[in-house]
């Protein structure tokens, strides 16, 4: 049966339920199989249309005929305020189109400003394809090469004295060679400061 046949079940008891209540009696007033009435008093639930609360370990379900209609009086109310909002939003877009029409008539001048428009960016896009050919000649591009290239020098000057003071250092502590650090870490011979 419809989820109206289990609301108006409730309506007519004008009591309060607890769900193994309403699984007894369910089936034998509505015909509702008892192991739907629990998925059904759930989604009645979730609409508003039957309210529940929970005392102590049990919970309570019960629905009143005022709140159904006034249920639906907010529904009804909520919907026609949408309309209208819907509507007005509408008209302001009508206007909006109809005013936005106004000089673009289709003239033979129109057109052609069209067409020159469209040129004039087909030959924009042109001339920045062949700026962007040029761009490692662009000064600030250079000058943030060299600024890059700067860091980086920096860095590995950093770590070769890094790797030159560990050598030193494993040198002085177990007395290994050069040679021997060198090829157990893969240094090469001739790793030196960039100048």
């Amino acid at each position: 049966l419809s989820f109206e046949a289990e609301v108006s079940f409730i309506f007519a008891q004008k009591d309060v339920f607890q769900l193994k209540d309403i699984e007894k009696i369910a089936p034998k007033e509505k015909g509702i199989t008892s192991m739907s009435v629990k998925e059904i008093l759930q989604s009645l639930v979730d609409d508003g249309m039957v309210d529940t609360d929970r005392i102590g370990t049990s919970n309570y379900f019960w629905a009143f005929p005022s709140k159904a209609l006034h249920a639906r009086k907010r529904k009804l109310e909520e919907l026609e305020s949408q309309f209208a909002e819907s509507s007005r939003k509408k008209e302001a877009l009508q206007k909006s189109i109809e005013k936005s029409k106004i000089g673009r008539e289709d003239t033979a001048e129109r057109a052609a400003l069209i067409e020159e428009l469209a040129a004039l960016q087909q030959k924009k896009e042109q001339l920045k394809a062949e700026i962007d050919k040029y761009r490692e000649c662009d000064p600030d591009v250079v000058q943030e090469m060299r600024q890059t290239n700067k860091v980086a020098k920096e860095a590995a000057n950093r770590w070769t004295d890094n790797i030159f003071s560990i050598k030193s250092w494993a040198k002085r502590k177990f007395g290994f060679e050069e040679s021997r650090i060198d090829k157990s870490f893969g240094i090469p011979e001739d790793l030196d400061y960039i100048d």
